[in-house]
């Protein structure tokens, strides 16, 4: 099987997902996000192979592939508002190359989508059958209608060349290996409350997120990639517990043990008021229910970075 961005936060959970059940990976990934330290803990596994190689490009693959995961696109704002023509290619020629793949090995192919094709929803929660509330122009239009793009150029693959595909709708996911600095609320806020700082709050606050655990997500999606009987569907994947970004605040702090001060910046262009997802259908289709609840997956968290800082792991509360 072929995974691409393998290097990422969440490629890389996938790499060893799979590899737990003893499927054979080559990981694709340009490194413009991901890091290879993700990956050096599997350089000692045989069933395992790392290409760096940007997927606009074209490239060949040298092995039989029964299964194509693209999840190669910067994810985080921070990322894709710093690089929003490479996020637009890799969204659009990158998904044109890897539905290529598919199609010459006749694999099977799981694009990795996103909640943010909901837009700004007026529907609450967001279930898959609604067609979302986007800005095709603003800054956030360069990830936002890249994914757009990439379903309908996915979905055409399926309908012309009878391509088992698949789409998976992802909400905020967090983890271990999420990294500080790309600009995600959970890794700021974590990174602040074990420094000692105010955590930085856009706008008031009380826009609302669902946050998954990296665990439950990848199980969602290895569940998704490998049942029978789901060419040309489409499942969102997340945690449905809601929480405002104040809440949000307050959990990391407490865990932490650091006061809970905040510093209330601006609030974004386009950005969300309210995000949760519809799961019913992964919960009927692949029997698929996270079950790490939010304070529980933060704590984890949590102590993963502190670990990566040895300096501020005495911090982290029970």
């Amino acid at each position: 099987m072929v995974i691409t961005g393998a290097a990422g936060f969440l490629g890389s959970h996938l790499c060893e997902c799979f590899l737990k059940r003893d499927w054979r990976v080559l990981g694709l990934d340009n490194l413009l996000t991901g890091t290879a330290q993700n990956l050096a803990h599997l350089a000692g596994d045989a069933r395992f192979r790392f290409m760096r190689q940007d997927v606009t490009t074209p490239f060949f693959v040298d092995v039989p592939v029964d299964l194509v995961l693209h999840f190669a696109c910067p994810a985080s704002p921070r990322d894709y508002l710093r690089h929003p023509i490479h996020t637009l290619k890799v969204d659009s020629v990158g998904t044109l190359h890897t539905l290529g793949l598919a199609k010459a090995h006749r694999a099977r192919y799981l694009l990795a989508s996103t909640s943010e094709v909901y837009g700004d929803p007026h529907v609450h929660p967001q279930p898959e059958s609604y067609w979302g509330h986007v800005n095709p122009i603003g800054p956030r239009s360069a990830y936002d209608e890249a994914k757009r793009f990439a379903e309908a150029l996915t979905m055409a693959y399926h309908r012309a060349h009878r391509l088992d595909a698949r789409i998976v709708r992802i909400f905020n996911t967090y983890g271990p290996r999420m990294r500080a600095g790309d600009g995600r609320v959970i890794p700021q806020f974590i990174t602040h409350a074990l420094s000692g700082i105010p955590l930085p709050v856009h706008g008031d606050g009380r826009q609302t997120r669902s946050f998954c655990f990296v665990d439950d997500l990848v199980e969602g999606i290895y569940r998704l990639a490998t049942y029978e009987g789901l060419a040309g569907e489409v499942f969102n994947l997340g945690n449905p517990e809601e929480v405002t970004l104040l809440e949000l605040a307050e959990i990391v702090t407490s865990l932490v043990g650091t006061p809970p001060d905040v510093v209330h910046l601006a609030l974004p262009q386009d950005d969300p008021t309210r995000r949760q997802p519809d799961i019913r259908k992964a919960q009927a289709g692949l029997g698929w229910t996270p079950t790490v609840p939010l304070r529980e997956g933060l704590r984890r968290t949590i102590e993963w970075f502190a670990s990566v800082t040895p300096a501020q792991s005495s911090q982290v509360s029970a």
